[in-house]
């Protein structure tokens, strides 16, 4: 990784065995732990067009709901994805250039891999960065009208996350720094949102 040449030695050695315990985890979670149903499910668990039926489960009941405020929640919802990914994607994986597992010969076991390995570096992982940044927003948002799916919001951004580890294409450090990163901005954006339009204080009456 080119980090390890902008770093002091004495820093250089515990990343490096930050790294080899990354490592040893990924040959764990992809390899030691695998389930032959598992590896019919996280293929298509980990796909973001498999949960589009949810994303336009959400919109609607904001949709119908809240008339008055759907636009600037749709414009929010998709300003977060969009800055979670840019971030991931455009700025700190081509700053770090951490090679995915999948493209790793050095590996104590072979990567398991189910799904194709994808032409961009690892570190931070997008699919979890993007899952934990939208489930964030939505936890802070229609959370408050939704409250049975609070848990299950950072529930599902976690299993989406993990299951890009099972497939082969990430580190479990990459679904860690991702799913930070994400909360952050999904958090830091819902934040704004709610101190101009405060779904849960509104009333469903008044708000259509």
């Amino acid at each position: 990784m080119d980090l390890l040449v902008y770093l002091p030695i004495k820093s250089t050695y515990h990343l490096e065995s930050l790294l080899h315990f990354d490592e040893w985890l990924f040959g764990l979670m992809n390899g030691t732990w695998r389930s032959t149903w598992l590896d019919g499910i996280a293929p298509l668990w980990r796909n973001k067009y498999f949960w589009v039926p949810l994303y336009f489960f959400i919109l609607a009941i904001v949709g119908i709901n809240f008339k008055k405020i759907f636009i600037p929640f749709l414009l929010c919802a998709v300003v977060t994805v969009t800055v979670a990914d840019t971030l991931s994607s455009k700025v700190i994986k081509p700053l770090i250039k951490r090679d995915r597992p999948c493209r790793n010969d050095n590996l104590p076991k072979p990567a398991v891999v189910l799904i194709k390995c994808g032409a961009g570096y690892s570190f931070t992982s997008s699919h979890a960065t993007n899952h934990f940044a939208i489930a964030c927003f939505f936890l802070i948002t229609v959370g408050g009208i939704l409250t049975y799916t609070k848990g299950v919001f950072l529930l599902w951004a976690a299993s989406v996350s993990v299951a890009q580890v099972y497939v082969g294409v990430h580190y479990p450090l990459d679904i860690l720094a991702g799913a930070a990163l994400g909360s952050f901005i999904g958090i830091s954006i819902a934040y704004l949102f709610n101190r101009r339009w405060p779904l849960f204080h509104q009333n469903l009456d008044s708000a259509t």
